[in-house]
């Protein structure tokens, strides 16, 4: 079995916050096939309560992290516009170690993110 693992957490850099409340889904990625394996909300700290990919279902593969950012941008009024700039928002990295931990955080603002492959 796998020791591995799969963390994230959302900041949003333009509050200097954890970013509470977003949902987020986790596909196992195949060719043009996308299979919903997790779902989970952050929490005070802008994390998932446990692993989003915990150890034992944890393997190599592609796999796609989908932010939806849009209603937590509105409520805390980041938008300013009619339409949402960012509104769900995707990761797709691939996992090849199966015993190593990998951490794939979201920055977060109104109109721009970034990522990182964390410890």
């Amino acid at each position: 079995m796998a020791a591995g693992y799969l963390t994230t957490h959302v900041l949003d850099t333009a509050r200097g916050l954890p970013a509470a409340g977003i949902k987020i889904a986790l596909y196992r990625v195949s060719g043009n096939s996308h299979r919903k394996i997790a779902e989970a909300e952050t929490n005070a700290d802008g994390r998932t309560d446990t692993p989003i990919l915990p150890q034992g279902k944890f393997k190599a593969g592609q796999y796609e992290l989908i932010f939806f950012c849009g209603d937590y941008i509105d409520a805390h009024g980041l938008n300013g516009e009619a339409v949402k700039f960012l509104d769900q928002i995707p990761i797709r990295f691939g996992i090849s170690d199966e015993d190593a931990h990998y951490h794939v955080p979201l920055l977060l603002s109104p109109f721009g993110y970034s990522t990182y492959r964390g410890s």
